[in-house]
């Protein structure tokens, strides 16, 4: 047991090192596996854009490890959301307005960020000690479809990033993507993705 627990704190270990340093790492997260790296480092979230072969014009998804985190992040955070965040029983990403402290090329063009508080055991503790919002954007170019398991991730993809983690690579299960709500200052609620 030691032994797997070594290999798992450094695996996160030298994941935070690299996004630190401005680095993209790929990573398993409570959805897909994804693309990440510092959501607050501009150079580090255009390297992600230009992995994923995309136009820097689409926003990104964020993870952090609690609501705490995310107050740090968003002026004004809807009541709606504290619920939906608390309540949901699958990965749910929130997209916010008045998002502050990001890289601006995380955010979308009316100054919105989405966020999602990771339950899964390796993203969580991976933002919990990064103490700072991860992207997450699936592993893929842009209009393919997005890897579900480490083996559906292609070569090409693996030489492109700075870090692969270890963990979850064995794992069979196909894990769909988040469901996105959209929930504005007033309480509004759109639903983007089910």
């Amino acid at each position: 047991m030691n032994g797997q627990v070594t290999k798992y704190d450094k695996d996160i270990r030298n994941a935070i090192e690299v996004m630190r340093r401005g680095g993209v790492i790929l990573y398993p997260t409570d959805t897909v596996w994804g693309l990440g790296c510092d959501a607050t480092r501009s150079d580090a979230v255009e390297r992600i854009f230009a992995v994923k072969q995309r136009a820097d014009s689409k926003a990104l998804i964020c993870l952090v490890d609690s609501a705490n985190r995310l107050q740090r992040y968003v002026r004004n955070i809807p009541d709606v959301a504290w619920d939906i965040i608390e309540l949901a029983t699958k990965p749910v990403t929130v997209i916010l307005d008045g998002a502050a402290n990001l890289a601006p090329n995380v955010m979308a063009e009316d100054g919105s960020a989405a966020f999602r508080v990771t339950r899964e055991e390796f993203s969580h503790e991976l933002c919990y000690r990064f103490q700072k919002p991860v992207v997450s954007t699936s592993v893929n170019i842009s209009g393919m479809p997005a890897a579900a398991t480490f083996g559906d991730i292609s070569e090409e993809m693996l030489g492109m990033v700075d870090y692969v983690c270890l963990s979850r690579r064995r794992e069979k299960t196909r894990r769909a993507p988040s469901s996105i709500i959209k929930l504005s200052l007033s309480g509004e609620v759109n639903i983007i993705r089910k």
